[in-house]
């Protein structure tokens, strides 16, 4: 990707920088975690049963652990190393939960945890085709972030989405890693939200997808296993609202909001009880029926990105 400084027409090019070592990746990453990956921070290189993280996160909107590697070199296998990562967090549930409640000085529960939405996330500068080639499944817990360091202290994170997602990793492989922690995680889809009688409300949600994904160029449409978000950034931070399929309907829960803070004409709006006691910030709640209320929705939205974005 070639970058341009536009000074007064002029086009100058910014250069990209040579990353020398692993742990100025790690470094800069582990500090912004949140601001990059919308994660939270709970420990670096953690050791056990003879396998190093790099670092442990996690992921407070699925209420997920999250292992980040990072790499300097091109020379590893995703699929291996993911797979054996996250097969080491699900066969000790217990050591991760000690691990976050001792450095955050929260307490978690393992039955709080959605141990079927853990994921592992590779850094690196360069990705080979193979390595990108191997998450195309859709399945796959792993994701892939490149990472690339200018000359005008400019840095670009930038996820590398698989290009075809038809096929499960279960159905390619016997290795029993794979197996094992394919049948405990999940990754889900849109689809996954749209199963039964809830078929029904599928043209409502494409109706009121398209509106949404046109408020701005940055949104994005990112499914979850209790919701399908819309955010301002690829990893499903900044989410601005989530959508819970029903049949027949949508519920959009909106955070950060209100029913007083947007003009809402027909006082469709609900505060949902208890939401600021129990998350430490508001909520309401809209629901969605038909095609004229996926154009009310939107203009509320519209005020939501105005107010807090």
């Amino acid at each position: 990707m070639a970058l341009y400084k536009n000074n007064a027409g002029a086009l100058t090019a910014i250069n990209e920088v040579r990353i020398e070592l692993e742990r100025d990746i790690q470094r800069l990453s582990e500090q912004n975690l949140d601001a990059i990956f919308g994660l939270e921070f709970v420990a670096t290189e953690f050791e056990h049963n003879g396998l190093r993280l790099d670092s442990v996160a996690f992921d407070r909107s699925t209420n997920s652990f999250v292992i980040i590697e990072y790499k300097r070199d091109k020379s590893f296998s995703v699929v291996d190393q993911g797979y054996a990562y996250l097969a080491l967090l699900l066969n000790n549930k217990a050591e991760f939960i000690l691990l976050y409640n001792e450095n955050t000085g929260r307490q978690l529960t393992k039955a709080a945890v959605d141990w079927t939405q853990s994921r592992v996330i590779f850094v690196a500068q360069n990705f080979t085709i193979h390595q990108q080639q191997a998450i195309n499944f859709k399945d796959m817990p792993i994701e892939l972030w490149q990472v690339k360091w200018y000359d005008n202290h400019t840095i670009l994170f930038n996820q590398l989405k698989a290009s075809d997602k038809t096929e499960s990793i279960k159905t390619v492989t016997r290795d029993s890693t794979v197996q094992s922690v394919s049948n405990e995680v999940k990754v889900y889809n849109v689809a996954d939200h749209f199963t039964g009688a809830k078929s029904s409300t599928y043209e409502l949600y494409e109706l009121l997808r398209d509106k949404v994904l046109a408020l701005a160029p940055s949104v994005h449409e990112n499914p979850r296993g209790n919701y399908i978000g819309f955010s301002l950034r690829e990893n499903g931070n900044d989410t601005f609202v989530y959508t819970q399929i029903q049949v027949g309907a949508i519920k959009l829960i909106i955070p950060r909001i209100r029913p007083e803070d947007v003009n809402d004409p027909l006082g469709a709006i609900e505060y949902k009880k208890n939401s600021f006691e129990n998350k430490n910030t508001p909520e309401s709640i809209l629901s969605v029926r038909t095609e004229a209320d996926t154009d009310y929705a939107v203009s509320i939205l519209r005020q939501v990105l105005e107010l807090k974005f």
